[in-house]
């Protein structure tokens, strides 16, 4: 990567596809200026918006609009870039994207600008993960802490406890070179309270984290029962429209029926699945098998019974073919017609919601419920936007502090449990990353970012 950094140029289209009123297509490496020149008749003052022709080979006008030349290392990537911003048209912006290449230039692959930028130290792996979150951001907390981690707010706080720790590592690994001293160097520079004050700063970095990821990933959530208990009527409930056909007769929906919607900021999908029970009926069989499907990627199951009915033994029989680490609470619909009141119930260890997904009574609290369930904690101030990779690594953190502290007599054992502690930590702003996991991040950004 690093010859092909210095050495090739990449061009793409930087706006999404289909026609719009603008279009960018970006260039950046070495030949950045020299495409400027033949495309434009000249290369325009860094940083400065030219208003020029965009121009072929042989002279004929590809279209007119603003070009914006950067000279590295003062740009996105670091190195050279072009933008050239015209009409939004999908055909004037390949011919403008052919022109480049003809230059000398080549497709970049997804995400390879941010990635140059990663390299060249323009953007930590936390920032750059941050571009592709404030792209598909679904809700407007989830944007506003993908700003906040792309400013760099999460990877200064990664940074503060990464400092301490380096910082008591280098004094315990010190005192490994007094071993015949009788002073208690563990004791005296009290490394036991520093490490669970670290312990303490950690958690709470954590819990900021965990609410990213739920901002960032959301709740998938799957409702499964009998046919006719208000499945249906429970997602166009939550969604607030008419997002699945709800009618009298038993196995209307015979295909998984998804809704993406929100639940104060964070994202919800909710999934509504065919009615489980014995059929002949070859089509309403597919949808069946689709709705165990559903579940294994659901992080909690809304089992819907009828109010009136109550939970029998095909219920009971429902709750043992899910995935024993989904979440499950009884939802009994239909309230409206037997006139209870709207109520949450814990029996048995199992929580009980009753509701009417026609009337609206107790929405909000299963709403409510649902957030507690994942651990969204509303007001959180600071949250910034995380990802799965970034929790586990904190996770790994936190066992080796543990056992850092459990094993403070030992000196040695305490330095190593550090710099595993260091070392994982690190992996979340890309100082220790391994090239095959920055493959796999950057494969998953648009082209053109």
């Amino acid at each position: 990567m690093e010859n092909a950094k210095i050495t090739e140029t990449i061009a793409a289209i930087a706006t999404a596809s289909g026609a719009g009123g603008i279009g960018v297509v970006r260039v950046s490496g070495p030949l950045s200026q020299t495409i400027a020149t033949h495309i434009l008749g000249n290369c325009p003052s860094p940083r400065y918006a030219a208003y020029l022709d965009f121009k072929q080979a042989n002279g004929d006008l590809i279209d007119r609009g603003i070009a914006i030349y950067y000279q590295g290392p003062h740009s996105y990537t670091g190195e050279d870039v072009l933008e050239l911003q015209g009409h939004g048209g999908t055909a004037l912006m390949q011919i403008l994207l052919a022109r480049c290449i003809s230059l000398g230039a080549r497709q970049a692959l997804p995400g390879e600008f941010t990635k140059r930028a990663y390299f060249n130290d323009k953007l930590d792996l936390a920032q750059a993960e941050a571009v592709a979150d404030v792209i598909n951001a679904a809700t407007v907390d989830a944007a506003k802490s993908a700003v906040r981690s792309l400013s760099g707010e999460f990877s200064q706080t990664i940074h503060a406890l990464l400092s301490q720790l380096v910082e008591l590592r280098m004094y315990v690994e010190a005192c490994l070179d007094f071993p015949e001293e009788e002073i208690d160097f563990i004791t005296q520079g009290r490394v036991a309270e520093k490490i669970e004050r670290n312990q303490q700063a950690l958690a709470a970095i954590f819990n900021k984290a965990k609410q990213g990821v739920l901002l960032r990933d959301g709740i998938n959530v799957v409702l499964v029962g009998q046919p006719n208990v208000g499945k249906s009527s429970l997602l166009n409930a939550l969604s607030g429209e008419e997002v699945a056909i709800v009618t009298p007769i038993a196995g209307t929906t015979r295909d998984a029926i998804k809704s993406a919607i929100q639940i104060n900021g964070v994202p919800l999908h909710v999934v509504d699945t065919a009615g489980l029970r014995e059929t002949d009926d070859e089509v309403e069989k597919i949808g069946i098998a689709r709705t165990f499907q559903a579940t294994e990627s659901a992080h909690i199951a809304l089992l819907l019974v009828d109010a009136a009915h109550g939970i029998g033994d095909q219920e009971k029989s429902i709750i043992d073919t899910l995935p024993n680490e989904i979440a499950k609470i009884w939802v009994h619909n239909k309230i409206d017609v037997t006139n209870e009141a709207e109520k949450i119930v814990e029996k048995d260890g199992e929580v009980h919601i009753y509701l009417s997904a026609k009337t609206s009574q107790g929405l909000s609290q299963l709403k409510e419920h649902l957030l507690t369930l994942v651990g969204y904690q509303q007001n959180v101030e600071g949250v910034f936007m995380a990802r799965a990779r970034h929790l586990d690594a904190l996770n790994e953190v936190e066992s080796h502090l543990k056992s850092a502290s459990a094993q403070i007599n030992s000196a040695e054992l305490v330095a190593e449990e550090l710099r595993l502690s260091q070392e994982a930590l690190s992996r979340i702003t890309g100082e220790f990353t391994p090239d095959d996991l920055l493959g796999e991040i950057f494969s998953k950004f648009c082209i053109g970012k």
